[in-house]
């Protein structure tokens, strides 16, 4: 028999979802992958407490509970780092539930994530991001469409862009300025300077494409002239890959990852580079300090082999 939260209990996590939306914390996909994460703590607490009792049950929650729930979100195959994210997703909301209904959520909000090996990030070497940049218009034998990709993939490595960043720009942004606003997630706005090399990447696609510059309209269109898929990224970059060899870590995201890698490399300031990558804590730049770390400790393992 299906488990079913109580309309109270749904009704404050729409609510809760509902000002996060309206307060620009949190993008849609992050709001989407919310609701999922708290609907399933709900449901597995509706059915450990003993059926829909509306809000009372969920603001008397007890350290036991959490552990109950947690061992059972590990025993159904979820990972360190997934369960990690969901009980973050379920802290934010207890957090503001509790305001809401004045009680006491440290039971909730004390519970420890389990401990992951954190994943760096997977940056290419200069010469091969080079590459990429120089084959990617290869994968086409429509040369506007190749323009096209050479032009998303500058912007990844040349301007650090997430791909939903610069498949999110219009017409109207184009010809590129010396440096362009960008609203990167959680409406969170940064300035990112813009290369010679990009900006020309973007007119040389435009001065090819086929489809009526609308203002309005997304600067990279589709082969049919509708918005550009990230998927459709993703295919061509893994066609690229293929061509030079790449391991199957040289995805689009991969080449935001060697801006700031390379960016790094040559002496860049960390907190600039936050900056430029739109990251909200400088925790999460500071991974390349150790990508970094570990590429010179495997040069170092390869060039002085021990006896």
């Amino acid at each position: 028999m299906a488990i079913v939260i109580s309309p109270a209990a749904s009704d404050a996590l729409e609510t809760f979802l509902a000002q996060r939306a309206a307060l620009a914390e949190a993008s849609e996909n992050t709001l989407t992958a919310y609701r999922g994460d708290v609907v399933e703590f709900l449901v597995f607490m509706t059915g450990h407490k003993g059926g829909p009792q509306g809000i009372a049950p969920l603001t008397d929650l007890s350290v036991s509970d959490m552990r109950s729930w947690m061992a059972h979100a590990r025993a159904g195959g979820l990972g360190a780092r997934s369960l990690s994210r969901k009980l973050s997703a379920v802290k934010s909301f207890y957090r503001w539930l509790a305001e809401r209904e004045d009680f006491d959520p440290t039971a909730v909000l004390s519970a420890r994530a389990p401990k992951y090996q954190r994943k760096l990030p997977r940056p290419l070497p200069e010469d091969a991001a080079r590459a990429v940049l120089e084959t990617v218009e290869l994968q086409s034998d429509k040369s506007w469409i190749g323009a096209r990709d050479t032009a998303v993939m500058t912007l990844l490595y040349g301007c650090g862009l997430r791909i939903s960043e610069a498949l999110g720009l219009k017409v109207k942004d184009a010809p590129l300025p010396v440096s362009l606003r960008i609203v990167g997630k959680g409406g969170k706005e940064r300035l990112i300077p813009v290369i010679d090399a990009a900006r020309d990447a973007v007119q040389s696609y435009l001065r090819l494409c086929p489809y009526a510059a609308d203002p309005d309209s997304p600067l990279f269109r589709g082969a049919r002239g509708g918005a550009l898929s990230a998927r459709q990224i993703q295919k061509t970059m893994e066609r690229t890959r293929m061509q030079l060899g790449l391991p199957a870590t040289a995805t689009p995201h991969a080449m935001r990852h060697s801006f700031a890698t390379h960016l790094l490399a040559a002496g860049g300031d960390l907190r600039a580079i936050q900056e430029l990558l739109g990251h909200a804590s400088l925790s999460t730049t500071q991974t390349y300090t150790e990508v970094d770390a570990a590429r010179l400790m495997e040069v170092y393992n390869r060039t002085h082999p021990k006896a």
